[in-house]
């Protein structure tokens, strides 16, 4: 079998959202939904469960009907065409293969489906599964496999068609750890080597992180950012993105006064620190302080009259934890704010073994900061999420 082996092309479109709405009852599921998904990109929809992710891939596959919209797939409108038309295959989170088929079976009965000629069927299920690296288990059933191979079979079965959309609705999910890291990797060669377009849905921030070359964050029915991993983890847009995707410690702050085009300065944590800022603010004005727990540098307090604390904060150790290569610690501020600090483990370091109630003083990387204007919420903010 011949696949065209596409590159990513971001100025090609495969995929358009217009102004997707969706309700169930009167309930409004999707919220005018504006999307564009490109030729060969592996692209994710993140978002905590019931934020509509698999309604909008149903959506696409043609499982659910739009209330409002419209849904393009390789320049044709499809908002009234049945699934089987479309261009686009699904792999469901239980993989949804036929217990009663063998693996070549399963992998072949879509093309039987389309009166394939039997010699043209043969050849196309094997070159499928040397592609997927199961050409050996053919005659094996579906009860006889593991979850890994039963998903490599339904992603086989899936690319056979040579869709131009491969849907995967949290088909990871049921692995245990080890083969879902391994199969994040498989799956992310795969898409590269095949060149299909996929959507892949998960809740999984480090899954949406590690695979795609977007993600798009949903929240209550709604896109709340779409960017690269790298934009969504250093650049978020709101507080809701900021604490979905992975860990963030978020600290209050108010405007002093503007230093200069560039710089502000504020205060925080009962101190003043100039930071970078160009947007226009006032003093006075409420802020949000963004820090991931990398970006954040202790350092441990022997003797604190001889130290200068003008730049830093000043807190103790009240938690840790060792995860091998890091360290992660949870330092209580003198105000009683909890913050996480992650630190690359050095067992030669005598300084990074940190002890429970260890004194410590807290600083960042300077620039690596995101600010936000603050927001409405009626939930503290000042958690470690």
């Amino acid at each position: 079998m011949r696949l065209k082996l596409n590159r990513f092309n971001p100025q090609k479109n495969i995929v358009s959202l217009n102004n997707i709405n969706k309700f169930y009852g009167n309930k409004l599921i999707l919220n005018q939904i504006n999307l564009d998904v490109f030729n060969s990109e592996f692209i994710t929809i993140l978002g905590p469960s019931g934020c509509g992710k698999t309604t909008l891939l149903r959506i696409i596959a043609g499982f659910e009907k739009i209330d409002s919209g419209q849904i393009i797939i390789d320049d044709e409108t499809v908002n009234e065409q049945v699934p089987e038309k479309r261009t686009v295959n699904t792999v469901f989170q239980s993989y949804a293969l036929f217990p009663h088929m063998n693996v070549f079976e399963n992998v072949a009965f879509g093309l039987k489906m389309k009166r394939v000629k039997k010699e043209d069927i043969k050849t196309k299920v094997i070159n499928t599964l040397k592609m997927v690296q199961l050409e050996s288990y053919y005659d094996k059933m579906p009860s006889q496999l593991s979850g890994g191979q039963q998903q490599r079979v339904a992603i086989a079965r899936a690319v056979i068609n040579e869709p131009k959309v491969l849907l995967l609705d949290e088909s990871l999910s049921a692995l245990d750890y080890k083969l879902r890291k391994r199969m994040q990797l498989e799956l992310k060669q795969l898409q590269r080597k095949l060149g299909i377009t996929f959507i892949f849905v998960t809740h999984d921030q480090e899954e949406a992180l590690s695979m795609s070359d977007r993600i798009v964050v949903l929240k209550n029915g709604q896109i709340e950012q779409i960017g690269s991993p790298k934009e969504i983890y250093e650049n978020p847009n709101n507080l809701f993105v900021a604490k979905f995707i992975g860990e963030i410690n978020i600290f209050d702050a108010i405007v002093v006064n503007r230093v200069n085009d560039e710089y502000i300065l504020i205060n925080i944590e009962s101190k003043q620190k100039k930071i970078k800022y160009s947007k226009p603010v006032k003093n006075g004005q409420k802020l949000k302080v963004l820090l991931r727990p990398e970006d954040i540098k202790i350092k441990e307090i022997k003797d604190i009259k001889n130290l200068d604390f003008v730049d830093t904060f000043l807190g103790h150790v009240n938690e840790r934890t060792y995860k091998g290569s890091t360290l992660e610690s949870i330092i209580e501020l003198e105000s009683g704010l909890k913050i996480m600090v992650s630190e690359f483990f050095n067992e030669d370091e005598p300084d990074v073994d940190h002890k429970i109630g260890q004194k410590v003083s807290v600083d960042w990387i300077e620039n690596w900061e995101v600010i936000l204007e603050n927001e409405n919420e009626n939930e503290n903010n000042n958690t470690i999420l």
